[in-house]
């Protein structure tokens, strides 16, 4: 069974998919510039322990986000 989530819900070492990206503007620009675009495979790499930022594997690339930009991304990952 599939579920969608936003992505900074992933746990860490959890692996999803991008579904669709919420966010509107420059920061929908930048986060497609990194790669992050539908069916993109992503990867929690470590949450920190405040929150923020939280480090994800994308496209072969370490990428941090902020947990409100990674909100706005949806992901789906099998439960």
């Amino acid at each position: 069974m599939y579920h969608i989530n936003p992505m900074n819900k992933l746990h860490e070492g959890q692996k999803a998919q991008v579904t669709e990206i919420l966010s509107t503007g420059s920061i929908r620009r930048r986060l497609q510039d990194i790669g992050l675009i539908e069916g993109t495979n992503v990867e929690c790499l470590q949450k920190n322990p405040s929150g923020d930022p939280i480090a994800y594997s994308i496209r072969g690339a370490i990428i941090a986000l902020r947990s409100e930009d990674s909100g706005n991304i949806l992901v789906q990952f099998n439960s």
